[in-house]
């Protein structure tokens, strides 16, 4: 089974954007050396915690400062581009870095309405992603010189494109595609096993995969003791509670006292971000190995913001360590 990285390149509370994207690139070089097999970036924007905004120039600035690892996008919100500029610009890292690059699509926009008004200067009420993903997979398919419109660089290089999902509905897609398909359980549980098994059975194979291949997310927080770890995932508690309250801002430090977040949205968070394993080394052991037990992905995807960029260096070391015994 092979264990995967996505980073949100979360700005800390006392940094800014330069420090996030110069955190990216050292976690990237890290977990080549750990024996992760991708390493992903995912697209949000007006977010102040988070500084891959500009998802595919982040994808190439960490392509540059490795050397082995898949790096690739987890992913990109198709309904914010045009299929052409996506083709385009994923086209051109796969020329810069061969057989490195990963394209995931997501449905949702990133981002609240008034900021998907801005990027798209137009909201077309019609839900055009199944066109919209086939479009891409014809530009980044075998070159032909009678095409109308072409992606030049892009045509013939054959991105891998995986469609993301927190519902059915991508998972229905991915499988009549005939592409691979990753769940965002890390902060949407709620359909996983759904989503897997409807992923399964209704596999179509395509040109570009003979087989379903499943990946799930899972939050990771790792420490010397369960306290510890206990408490560094603290930082990310109170982004996400900030997050759902309107509030968002800059990754929090950790605490020990998060009574400004009511009680009933503290349940909520922790019910939204369960598919996650948070505890000293044998701790996440136990509960990753329930979880694959439970779900048998092809692939997992770990995850985890961490205010302190040694210890978030140190937590994916400790799951690295415990995924490659599973």
């Amino acid at each position: 089974m092979q264990y995967s990285l996505l980073d949100l390149c979360p700005v800390p509370e006392g940094g800014d954007a330069a420090m996030a994207l110069a955190n990216s690139v050292d976690l990237a070089r890290h977990a080549e050396a750990q024996g992760y097999h991708r390493f992903w970036l995912a697209e949000h924007h007006n977010m102040p915690g988070i500084a891959s905004s500009a998802t595919a120039l982040v994808i190439g600035h960490v392509a540059a400062g490795t050397r082995s690892i898949r790096v690739g996008a987890g992913g990109i919100m198709l309904p914010n581009h045009a299929p052409l500029q996506v083709a385009e610009a994923f086209g051109t890292l796969a020329t810069l870095y061969p057989d490195r690059i990963d394209l995931g699509l997501g449905r949702a926009p990133g981002t609240d309405g008034v900021t998907a008004r801005a990027l798209r200067r137009h909201m077309d009420q019609s839900d055009r992603f199944p066109e919209d993903v086939m479009e891409l997979l014809h530009y980044l398919d075998a070159p032909r010189v009678d095409a109308p419109v072409r992606a030049i660089p892009g045509e013939g290089t054959a991105v891998p494109v995986w469609i993301l999902g927190s519902s059915l509905y991508g998972a229905q897609l991915a499988a009549y595609l005939g592409l691979p398909y990753a769940f965002a359980s890390h902060f949407a549980p709620d359909h996983l096993e759904e989503a897997a098994a409807q992923y399964r059975q209704l596999f179509h194979p395509s040109q570009w995969l003979e087989a379903p291949h499943f990946m799930m997310a899972v939050g990771v927080c790792a420490a010397d003791t369960d306290e510890e770890a206990t408490y560094l995932r603290s930082s990310q508690v109170l982004a996400f509670a900030r997050l759902r309250m309107g509030n968002p801002g800059k990754l929090p430090r950790p605490t020990g006292d998060l009574s400004e977040v009511p009680a009933a949205m503290l349940r909520e968070v922790d019910r939204v971000l369960g598919c996650s394993a948070v505890g000293s080394s044998e701790t996440v052991a136990r509960r990753l190995a329930e979880l694959i037990a439970h779900h048998k992905p092809d692939e997992v995807m770990v995850t985890g913001m961490i205010h302190d960029h040694a210890k978030r260096l140190e937590s994916h070391r400790i799951a690295a360590k415990v995924l490659a015994t599973l």
